[in-house]
Protein backbone atom coordinates (compact mmCIF):
# COMPACT_ATOMS: atom_id res chain seq x y z
CA UNK A 1 0.00 0.00 0.00
CA UNK A 2 1.56 3.13 -0.75
CA UNK A 3 2.15 5.60 2.26
CA UNK A 4 0.14 7.98 3.34
CA UNK A 5 0.48 11.39 1.69
CA UNK A 6 0.37 14.91 3.00
CA UNK A 7 -3.56 16.49 2.73
CA UNK A 8 -3.25 19.84 0.78
CA UNK A 9 -6.04 21.72 1.99
CA UNK A 10 -7.95 24.62 -0.17
CA UNK A 11 -5.71 26.88 0.85
CA UNK A 12 -2.73 24.82 0.21
CA UNK A 13 -4.45 24.53 -3.32
CA UNK A 14 -4.47 28.19 -3.71
CA UNK A 15 -1.02 28.81 -3.49
CA UNK A 16 0.24 25.89 -5.49
CA UNK A 17 -2.07 26.92 -8.46
CA UNK A 18 -0.06 29.71 -10.26
CA UNK A 19 3.47 27.53 -10.35
CA UNK A 20 1.13 24.53 -11.64
CA UNK A 21 -0.46 27.10 -14.31
CA UNK A 22 2.95 27.84 -15.06
CA UNK A 23 4.17 24.20 -15.89
CA UNK A 24 1.27 23.13 -17.36
CA UNK A 25 1.55 26.07 -19.64
CA UNK A 26 5.02 25.38 -20.72
CA UNK A 27 4.08 21.71 -21.25
CA UNK A 28 1.97 23.36 -23.47
CA UNK A 29 4.64 25.57 -25.28
CA UNK A 30 6.62 21.73 -25.23
CA UNK A 31 3.98 20.11 -26.96
CA UNK A 32 3.91 22.09 -30.01
CA UNK A 33 7.34 22.67 -30.33
CA UNK A 34 7.19 19.35 -31.60
CA UNK A 35 7.58 18.93 -35.82
CA UNK A 36 4.24 16.81 -36.13
CA UNK A 37 4.95 15.22 -39.85
CA UNK A 38 8.28 14.18 -38.53
CA UNK A 39 7.46 12.84 -35.02
CA UNK A 40 7.58 9.42 -33.35
CA UNK A 41 4.55 7.56 -32.76
CA UNK A 42 4.16 4.15 -31.28
CA UNK A 43 1.46 2.18 -29.73
CA UNK A 44 0.97 1.51 -25.89
CA UNK A 45 -0.29 -1.99 -24.43
CA UNK A 46 -3.65 -0.92 -24.68
CA UNK A 47 -3.54 -0.02 -28.20
CA UNK A 48 -3.77 4.12 -27.34
CA UNK A 49 -1.38 6.23 -29.13
CA UNK A 50 1.98 7.99 -27.93
CA UNK A 51 4.52 10.47 -29.22
CA UNK A 52 7.71 12.49 -28.00
CA UNK A 53 4.81 15.52 -27.71
CA UNK A 54 3.20 12.85 -25.12
CA UNK A 55 6.76 12.47 -23.60
CA UNK A 56 7.88 16.11 -23.62
CA UNK A 57 5.33 17.54 -21.65
CA UNK A 58 5.45 14.77 -19.33
CA UNK A 59 9.13 15.31 -18.15
CA UNK A 60 8.23 19.26 -17.63
CA UNK A 61 5.03 18.71 -15.31
CA UNK A 62 6.78 15.54 -13.60
CA UNK A 63 9.54 17.90 -12.64
CA UNK A 64 8.04 20.81 -11.82
CA UNK A 65 6.14 18.72 -9.73
CA UNK A 66 9.24 16.97 -8.08
CA UNK A 67 10.42 20.58 -6.96
CA UNK A 68 7.41 22.07 -6.26
CA UNK A 69 5.53 19.62 -3.98
CA UNK A 70 8.08 16.38 -3.88
CA UNK A 71 5.86 14.83 -0.74
CA UNK A 72 3.15 14.51 -3.03
CA UNK A 73 2.59 11.68 -5.50
CA UNK A 74 1.95 12.01 -9.07
CA UNK A 75 0.03 9.21 -11.39
CA UNK A 76 0.56 10.28 -14.87
CA UNK A 77 -0.79 8.08 -18.05
CA UNK A 78 2.90 8.09 -19.07
CA UNK A 79 4.63 6.85 -16.40
CA UNK A 80 1.44 4.63 -15.00
CA UNK A 81 3.89 1.39 -14.36
CA UNK A 82 5.01 3.64 -11.13
CA UNK A 83 1.48 4.41 -9.87
CA UNK A 84 0.67 2.37 -6.47
CA UNK A 85 -2.80 2.96 -5.56
CA UNK A 86 -4.67 3.09 -3.66
CA UNK A 87 -3.83 7.11 -2.76
CA UNK A 88 -5.08 8.55 0.58
CA UNK A 89 -5.01 12.28 1.20
CA UNK A 90 -3.60 13.92 -1.69
CA UNK A 91 -2.38 12.98 -4.82
CA UNK A 92 -2.03 14.78 -8.38
CA UNK A 93 -3.41 13.15 -11.65
CA UNK A 94 -1.82 13.98 -14.77
CA UNK A 95 -2.08 13.31 -18.85
CA UNK A 96 0.54 15.14 -20.38
CA UNK A 97 -1.50 15.00 -23.94
CA UNK A 98 -5.17 13.97 -23.87
CA UNK A 99 -6.50 13.93 -27.58
CA UNK A 100 -3.06 12.26 -29.01
CA UNK A 101 -5.09 10.89 -32.21
CA UNK A 102 -6.29 15.11 -32.58
CA UNK A 103 -2.93 16.45 -32.41
CA UNK A 104 -1.71 13.54 -34.58
CA UNK A 105 -4.36 14.23 -37.09
CA UNK A 106 -3.34 18.15 -36.98
CA UNK A 107 -6.38 19.02 -35.41
CA UNK A 108 -6.34 21.99 -32.55
CA UNK A 109 -8.59 20.01 -29.78
CA UNK A 110 -5.89 18.18 -27.64
CA UNK A 111 -4.79 19.29 -24.01
CA UNK A 112 -2.93 19.38 -21.27
CA UNK A 113 -4.62 17.98 -18.10
CA UNK A 114 -3.30 18.07 -14.47
CA UNK A 115 -5.58 17.86 -11.27
CA UNK A 116 -4.98 17.76 -7.47
CA UNK A 117 -6.67 15.26 -6.13
CA UNK A 118 -8.16 14.94 -2.48
CA UNK A 119 -9.69 11.79 -0.73
CA UNK A 120 -10.79 10.80 -3.52
CA UNK A 121 -12.12 13.80 -4.98
CA UNK A 122 -10.82 16.09 -7.49
CA UNK A 123 -10.28 19.79 -5.31
CA UNK A 124 -8.01 21.92 -8.58
CA UNK A 125 -8.10 20.58 -12.09
CA UNK A 126 -5.95 23.13 -14.88
CA UNK A 127 -6.56 21.83 -18.55
CA UNK A 128 -4.97 23.77 -21.12
CA UNK A 129 -5.18 23.89 -25.21
CA UNK A 130 -1.91 24.29 -26.74
CA UNK A 131 -3.21 24.92 -30.33
CA UNK A 132 -5.75 26.82 -29.12
CA UNK A 133 -3.51 29.65 -26.43
CA UNK A 134 -6.07 28.98 -24.04
CA UNK A 135 -5.81 27.62 -20.14
CA UNK A 136 -8.86 26.59 -18.07
CA UNK A 137 -8.49 26.09 -14.59
CA UNK A 138 -10.87 26.11 -11.55
CA UNK A 139 -10.24 25.44 -7.54
CA UNK A 140 -13.47 23.72 -6.16
CA UNK A 141 -15.38 26.74 -3.81
CA UNK A 142 -13.31 29.45 -5.02
CA UNK A 143 -14.28 29.54 -8.79
CA UNK A 144 -12.99 28.77 -12.45
CA UNK A 145 -11.35 30.92 -15.01
CA UNK A 146 -9.97 31.06 -18.29
CA UNK A 147 -6.65 32.58 -19.23
CA UNK A 148 -4.91 32.52 -22.59
CA UNK A 149 -1.09 31.26 -22.96
CA UNK A 150 1.54 33.68 -23.65
CA UNK A 151 5.47 33.08 -24.17
CA UNK A 152 7.19 30.18 -25.42
CA UNK A 153 9.01 27.20 -24.14
CA UNK A 154 10.16 27.83 -20.08
CA UNK A 155 8.98 31.53 -20.36
CA UNK A 156 5.56 30.71 -21.52
CA UNK A 157 3.01 31.84 -18.86
CA UNK A 158 -0.98 32.29 -18.26
CA UNK A 159 -2.52 35.37 -18.87
CA UNK A 160 -5.61 37.57 -18.56
CA UNK A 161 -7.59 35.39 -16.53
CA UNK A 162 -11.81 35.84 -17.20
CA UNK A 163 -13.93 33.91 -14.30
CA UNK A 164 -15.96 31.42 -15.95
CA UNK A 165 -19.87 29.70 -14.64
CA UNK A 166 -21.92 27.10 -15.98
CA UNK A 167 -25.58 27.85 -17.49
CA UNK A 168 -28.60 26.95 -16.32
CA UNK A 169 -30.09 23.89 -17.78
CA UNK A 170 -32.64 24.70 -20.63
CA UNK A 171 -36.12 26.12 -19.89
CA UNK A 172 -38.75 22.98 -20.68
CA UNK A 173 -39.57 22.74 -24.88
CA UNK A 174 -35.61 24.57 -25.40
CA UNK A 175 -33.30 22.21 -27.08
CA UNK A 176 -30.43 21.48 -24.92
CA UNK A 177 -26.73 21.40 -26.17
CA UNK A 178 -24.88 18.23 -25.47
CA UNK A 179 -21.13 17.43 -26.21
CA UNK A 180 -19.58 14.60 -27.72
CA UNK A 181 -16.51 13.04 -28.82
CA UNK A 182 -15.06 12.65 -32.42
CA UNK A 183 -12.67 9.96 -31.87
CA UNK A 184 -15.01 7.94 -28.76
CA UNK A 185 -18.64 7.23 -29.90
CA UNK A 186 -20.60 4.79 -28.12
CA UNK A 187 -24.09 3.30 -28.01
CA UNK A 188 -25.10 4.33 -24.59
CA UNK A 189 -24.28 7.61 -24.94
CA UNK A 190 -26.27 7.98 -28.04
CA UNK A 191 -29.18 5.84 -26.12
CA UNK A 192 -28.83 8.86 -23.35
CA UNK A 193 -28.76 12.20 -25.84
CA UNK A 194 -31.40 10.35 -27.95
CA UNK A 195 -33.77 9.97 -25.11
CA UNK A 196 -34.10 13.90 -24.71
CA UNK A 197 -36.15 15.20 -27.75
CA UNK A 198 -34.32 18.17 -29.16
CA UNK A 199 -31.01 17.40 -27.79
CA UNK A 200 -28.13 19.06 -30.12
CA UNK A 201 -25.03 17.48 -30.52
CA UNK A 202 -21.87 19.48 -30.65
CA UNK A 203 -18.59 17.29 -31.93
CA UNK A 204 -15.51 18.18 -30.25
CA UNK A 205 -12.25 16.66 -28.86
CA UNK A 206 -10.16 16.00 -25.81
CA UNK A 207 -10.71 17.46 -22.50
CA UNK A 208 -11.89 20.74 -24.20
CA UNK A 209 -15.71 19.00 -23.91
CA UNK A 210 -15.45 19.66 -20.31
CA UNK A 211 -14.30 23.26 -20.38
CA UNK A 212 -17.05 23.87 -22.71
CA UNK A 213 -19.73 22.98 -20.32
CA UNK A 214 -17.67 25.03 -17.43
CA UNK A 215 -17.65 27.81 -19.77
CA UNK A 216 -21.52 27.47 -19.98
CA UNK A 217 -22.07 26.65 -24.08
CA UNK A 218 -22.05 23.35 -23.20
CA UNK A 219 -25.53 21.85 -20.86
CA UNK A 220 -24.24 18.30 -20.78
CA UNK A 221 -21.14 15.99 -21.26
CA UNK A 222 -22.46 12.06 -21.21
CA UNK A 223 -19.59 9.59 -22.03
CA UNK A 224 -21.56 6.49 -20.85
CA UNK A 225 -18.19 4.06 -21.77
CA UNK A 226 -15.45 3.40 -19.85
CA UNK A 227 -12.38 5.92 -19.75
CA UNK A 228 -9.57 6.73 -17.49
CA UNK A 229 -9.15 9.01 -14.44
CA UNK A 230 -6.72 11.11 -15.97
CA UNK A 231 -9.05 11.75 -18.73
CA UNK A 232 -11.70 13.37 -15.76
CA UNK A 233 -10.31 14.54 -13.02
CA UNK A 234 -9.13 17.96 -14.43
CA UNK A 235 -12.39 18.50 -16.06
CA UNK A 236 -14.49 17.46 -13.25
CA UNK A 237 -12.23 20.24 -11.04
CA UNK A 238 -13.07 22.63 -13.26
CA UNK A 239 -16.51 21.71 -14.22
CA UNK A 240 -17.44 21.82 -10.19
CA UNK A 241 -15.79 24.95 -9.27
CA UNK A 242 -17.56 26.66 -12.35
CA UNK A 243 -20.89 25.42 -10.79
CA UNK A 244 -22.00 22.22 -12.10
CA UNK A 245 -21.33 18.76 -11.12
CA UNK A 246 -19.93 15.67 -12.69
CA UNK A 247 -21.47 11.95 -11.32
CA UNK A 248 -21.34 8.46 -12.72
CA UNK A 249 -23.67 7.23 -14.90
CA UNK A 250 -26.60 7.21 -12.00
CA UNK A 251 -26.22 10.30 -10.38
CA UNK A 252 -23.44 8.97 -7.38
CA UNK A 253 -20.30 11.14 -6.97
CA UNK A 254 -17.39 9.75 -8.78
CA UNK A 255 -14.13 8.91 -6.52
CA UNK A 256 -10.43 8.98 -7.35
CA UNK A 257 -7.10 6.89 -6.59
CA UNK A 258 -9.23 4.40 -4.78
CA UNK A 259 -7.33 1.56 -6.55
CA UNK A 260 -9.64 0.37 -9.59
CA UNK A 261 -8.17 -1.47 -11.99
CA UNK A 262 -6.10 0.51 -15.05
CA UNK A 263 -7.75 3.66 -13.35
CA UNK A 264 -10.66 3.04 -15.12
CA UNK A 265 -14.01 5.22 -14.78
CA UNK A 266 -16.77 3.09 -15.96
CA UNK A 267 -18.76 6.27 -16.60
CA UNK A 268 -19.53 9.71 -16.34
CA UNK A 269 -21.64 13.04 -16.80
CA UNK A 270 -20.95 16.47 -16.60
CA UNK A 271 -23.98 18.75 -15.95
CA UNK A 272 -23.65 22.18 -16.24
CA UNK A 273 -26.68 22.72 -13.80
CA UNK A 274 -25.64 20.79 -10.74
CA UNK A 275 -29.33 20.57 -9.59
CA UNK A 276 -30.33 18.84 -12.93
CA UNK A 277 -27.44 15.91 -12.13
CA UNK A 278 -29.17 12.45 -10.91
Amino acid sequence: MTPRSPLIDTDGAAALIEPLTRYVAQAAAAILAVDRSGMGLQDKIDGSPVTEADLAADRILADGLARLVPEIPAVSEERLARAMPPYDNSFFLIDPLDGTREFVAGRSEFTVNLALVNNGTPLLGIIAAPALGLIWRGLVGRGAERLSIGGRGAGAQAMKAEPIHTRPFPPSGQPWIAAVSRSHGDSQTDSFIDARPGAVRQTLGSSIKFTAVAEGTIDIYPRLAPTHEWDVAAGHAIVTAAGGKVTDGFGTDLRFGGGMRDFIVPAFIAWGDASQAR
